[in-house]
């Protein structure tokens, strides 16, 4: 029987996976590197049969000079030279690690998928194609088991990763995927295919230094376990996190239909309350989920360590906390057989907690928030009449087909994002309050404008460039803030 090709590999795994969709146009991020370059070449191979549109991805890190320029131009020559439409960007990495006190490793990675989501935010693609191996996928779980994890952090790299609802909400039901065609093969295989069709690639300096935690995986770790425990370990790991994945989508399916019945519905949407009676009847590996996903919304990253202490809590009967745990504390509330796990946000006291405002705000139409006396009105341009307004006022219109038909006014809350034109990414409303210097009462119900889950208006904020009105070929919606003390 003959061997199926790599290529053929390539392109069952795609269609298991349902990575692509006939008619796709995918951007392939492509460093240089011998497997994103093989990623590239599969792909022109297999395009016809997958009925895919190809483009070119790069953005150069500019952490080693030269040769970082050097990569730039070898892509942009490989993207003309197999007539593919280039797409690439410039970003310091090294300034955003010092500036977010983040590592380079982690720095890069969040300044790349920064410009992942722009492109498929902007309608540039459809998909992104990321060059990630089998290798990577051993040596993320090594990584992570050596440093500690669950099951969720042992599902390793998944194959494809849906961020519609998460970052862009203004896409249409079609989804925005970043997708790893390569999960399956080894780089070696891929080092072999590049030698067999004659094409070069460029070798990453910054590879061999052990500076970096992966690379001392990748040279030291990985090749003593292969020569003193099991040849087949890149394998036997990749497939451990192919079943961890599956248990993760049978948990979480469990965990949604589950939280709803240990949780307390309550006017303060503030904090997160479990009826404690209810939690202790589950078991043990379902208690440490939901209270990883009860503490999620509200910007509390539970890890193993974090979910311990607080089953001690649970447990204990003369326990009450509160307990400090990242982005917040959890402690109990209420008393005799009606005691309640209550997760409070960070920097917020119990005491000082308010239950804050939320309106519907139809368009067109108008509410009056009595909380911050003022009057909000959503009006409703008509096509064609936006071509009139000048440039200052058509950056204030929001284009209405990316938005419901009925908004909601709140004031912000623990965990909101929100995206301003001309930042690279969402930021914590926290976070551009705190950079406007705005406190006290003022702070607490500043106003947001919602569309769905996605944040669309911020009083004092440009509006997000990706909801804006274009060119007036389309209805648009402006919002306006009028104090009820200045009215006539």
């Amino acid at each position: 029987m003959q061997v199926p090709s790599l290529s053929q590999k390539l392109q069952a795994y795609i269609l298991r996976q349902e990575l692509v969709q006939a008619g796709d146009r995918i951007g392939v991020a492509v460093s240089g590197g011998a497997d994103s370059v093989a990623l590239l070449r599969l792909l022109l191979e297999l395009r016809k049969e997958l009925g895919i549109v190809l483009s070119v991805v790069h953005l150069n890190h500019q952490l080693r000079g030269e040769e970082s320029d050097d990569d730039e131009q070898f892509v942009k020559a490989l993207a003309l030279d197999n007539k593919l439409e280039f797409r690439g960007e410039r970003v310091a990495v090294k300034t955003h690690a010092q500036s977010e006190h983040l590592s380079l490793e982690a720095a890069g990675r969040e300044l790349r998928y920064s410009y992942f989501h722009r492109l498929l935010d902007q309608n540039c693609v459809d998909r992104i194609a990321t060059a990630h191996t089998l290798d990577d996928q051993a040596e993320t779980i090594l990584l992570r088991l050596v440093r500690g994890t669950g099951t969720r952090g042992l599902a390793g790299i998944y194959p494809k990763l849906n961020i519609l609802e998460a970052s862009l909400p203004s896409r249409t039901a079609g989804g925005a995927f970043i997708v790893r065609p390569l999960l399956n093969t080894s780089r070696r295989d891929l080092e072999s295919y590049l030698g067999e069709i004659g094409q070069a690639w460029r070798e990453d300096s910054s590879n061999l230094d052990p500076r970096f935690s992966r690379n001392r995986v990748r040279s030291g770790m990985l090749p003593w376990l292969e020569e003193n425990l099991n040849p087949s370990v890149r394998n036997t790991l990749a497939e451990a996190a192919e079943v961890a994945r599956a248990e993760e989508e049978y948990w979480e399916s469990q965990v949604q239909d589950l939280l709803p019945k240990v949780s307390i519905v309550d006017s303060d949407t503030s904090v997160t309350k479990l009826d404690l009676a209810a939690l202790r009847q589950m078991p043990l590996a379902l208690q440490r989920r939901l209270l990883r996903a009860a503490g999620a919304p509200l910007g509390m990253n539970l890890e193993f360590q974090h979910v311990g202490r607080i089953l001690q809590l649970v447990n204990e009967k003369s326990a009450r906390g509160p307990i400090s745990v990242p982005g917040g504390s959890v402690g109990k509330s209420g008393g005799k057989n009606n005691y309640q796990l209550r997760f409070q946000p960070e920097n917020v006291a119990a005491s000082t907690i308010q239950p804050g405002f939320a309106y519907a705000l139809p368009v067109p139409g108008r509410i009056v928030v009595n909380e911050i006396q003022t009057e909000f009105h959503a009006m409703l341009i008509p096509a064609g009449e936006a071509e009139g307004y000048n440039p200052q006022d058509s950056e204030e219109l929001m284009d209405a087909r990316l938005l419901a038909r009925k908004l909601q006014v709140r004031n912000w809350r623990e965990g909101d994002r929100f995206w301003p034109a001309h930042t690279k990414s969402p930021r914590k409303v926290k976070q551009l309050l705190q950079e406007r210097r705005v406190t006290g009462p003022e702070r607490k119900v500043w106003p947001v404008i919602v569309s769905g889950n996605e944040i669309v208006w911020m009083r004092g904020f440009p509006l997000p460039a990706h909801l804006r009105s274009k060119n007036g070929s389309s209805s648009a919606v402006k919002i306006q803030e009028v104090p009820l003390t200045g009215r006539s």
